[in-house]
């Protein structure tokens, strides 16, 4: 699966031959993802919004600088000691106005080590989400890859007990959007 860049937007694969947008219904997915994780999971959701029929843009946030023509958003975030990314939580704080007007998705890459990306707290990735009405938030769980970490990473890691592996679940990743397509673009609508 392709990465994100912080560059131009990414939007390679708008609707596909034959697709219809359904009631023109255009979502702002963004990714700060780290080491992949986040941004292998929002190209996911990505492919499957967009083959049920719906426009998504994907962009990094700290590159988006107008949220005008979107009629929903899902935000992604890796998390890092229990937070979201910087780059993230900006952006919420940026378009706060904006993104209480509208559907708001969320999804957290994270916590490996945990059964199927559960967390036992939500709130705990921080106050970012709790000036939201998300519609949704899921935490997913990510790749723990110690070789594409940084020295303070690999010893936090260790320090909180991550096992190395790959625990993203592309089924749930899809069933979450599925849920979201099944929202935005009712069947017969």
């Amino acid at each position: 699966m392709g990465g994100l860049t912080s560059e131009a937007p990414h939007n390679a694969c708008a609707v596909g031959p034959g697709a219809v947008i359904l009631g023109g219904m255009k979502i702002l997915l963004t990714s700060s993802s780290r080491h992949g994780s986040t941004d292998e999971i929002a190209n996911v959701i990505a492919e499957h919004l967009r083959a049920g029929g719906l426009e998504v843009d994907v962009r990094r946030p700290e590159v988006v600088d107008d949220v005008e023509g979107y009629d929903a958003f899902v935000l992604g975030s890796a998390i890092y000691m229990t937070h979201w990314t910087q780059e993230a939580t900006d952006f919420t704080q940026r378009f706060l106005t904006q993104l209480s007007a509208k559907p708001v998705w969320a999804f957290s890459v994270g916590l490996s080590g945990l059964p199927q990306g559960k967390i036992s707290d939500p709130h705990r990735i921080g106050p970012v989400l709790l000036s939201l009405d998300v519609e949704n938030h899921v935490t997913f769980a990510g790749r723990f890859d110690p070789t594409r970490l940084n020295l303070r990473e690999r010893t936090i890691a260790r320090l909180g007990g991550a096992a190395e592996g790959d625990y993203v679940d592309v089924e749930a990743v899809r069933a979450w959007a599925e849920a979201i397509r099944a929202e935005l673009a009712p069947t017969g609508a």
